[in-house]
């Protein structure tokens, strides 16, 4: 058996993500072209990939200060919400979809908006962001990542297991 990679490592190259996301507040957000939709006070996860630099797409990701390009843009720049911990899994085809499949399988997974992250999908996910209410705890199988605010913006770290 292989050893797992350690998830910096990760990092350098591609792969996929799921942002597991506080929002503190209700907010009704314009999303591009999908419309207007009210996002309940929760717990979302957001699940994304990146082919060309993983470490680079969740900084990003982290950074409140950007310019709107992807659906997630929109919740990621509000003040109320908080990207509470990242989960890492190695790059493989489909692996986007599958991860956000059994995410949505969970009790309690909800959609809010219909194609949120999910435009250029083509297996049939109804979105990739996810609602789960209140005092929602991950636990997924993947490699967890936290980060933590720094003088120079934010670091990442791996997660105790």
């Amino acid at each position: 058996m292989a050893p797992h990679p350690n998830a910096l490592d990760v990092l350098l190259g591609p792969g996929c993500y799921s942002l597991i996301i506080d929002l503190k507040r209700k907010k009704t957000i314009r999303v591009g072209k999908l419309g207007e939709a009210v996002f309940p006070t929760g717990t979302y996860v957001y699940t994304g990939s990146a082919m060309k630099g993983l470490g680079a797409r969740l900084r990003r990701h982290c950074n409140r200060q950007k310019k709107i390009h992807w659906h997630i843009d929109h919740l990621l720049t509000l003040q109320s919400a908080r990207v509470r911990q990242i989960i890492l899994y190695l790059a493989a085809p489909g692996q986007e979809c599958r991860q956000n499949k059994r995410i949505a399988a969970r009790p309690g997974a909800a959609v809010i908006l219909k194609n949120f992250g999910a435009s250029d999908c083509k297996s049939g996910c109804p979105s990739h962001l996810l609602y789960f209410g209140k005092n929602f705890l991950p636990k997924f199988a993947g490699r967890a990542v936290q980060f933590r605010s720094g003088k120079s913006g934010r670091a990442f770290r791996k997660a105790a297991p």
